[in-house]
């Protein structure tokens, strides 16, 4: 293991537009067949992916109800 929780790793695009994960990056992510990934795409710093799993946890930071109550 990396003792700085810091990885790289290379992948090549296809014809097709697809990619394939390292499996080194799969186990450490647990990311198996037929899961669903979030790519975050920001146009300075790049792309970001993300089990799908996490974006709820990512949805409720971003949106957190302050004191209970939401505005509308």
């Amino acid at each position: 293991m990396n003792s700085s929780g810091k990885y790289a790793w290379t992948a090549t695009v296809g014809e097709k537009g697809q990619i394939v994960i390292p499996k080194q990056a799969r186990d450490l992510f647990s990311i198996h067949p037929g899961d669903t990934l979030l790519l975050l795409g920001d146009e300075t710093r790049g792309i970001a992916i993300m089990p799908k799993s996490a974006f709820a946890e990512l949805y409720q930071t971003v949106f957190k109800e302050e004191g209970g109550t939401s505005e509308k």
